[in-house]
């Protein structure tokens, strides 16, 4: 199981119309809006490293709003 954390940068006032989204796709456990450089960090689980690259590189940066995204894998379990 590979464990990962999306971060997400949306465009002013996008922020709240993409959590729905990205919480409606199939390997995301939780995502929620936060403070800081990033606008919204989405964790994901999934059977494999492609999986979350394909969460990350085609859905996630597929919605429209969508400015910019960091992934990071868990090294832990």
């Amino acid at each position: 199981m590979v464990h990962a954390f999306i971060l997400v940068k949306t465009g002013p006032g996008e922020s709240e119309g993409l959590l729905d989204s990205i919480r409606g796709l199939a390997n995301v456990t939780e995502a929620h809006i936060v403070a800081g450089a990033y606008d919204i960090i989405a964790e994901v689980d999934a059977a494999e490293v492609y999986e979350v690259l394909s969460a990350s590189a085609t859905e996630v940066q597929g919605f429209t709003g969508v400015t910019d995204t960091k992934t990071y894998i868990s090294l832990d379990e």
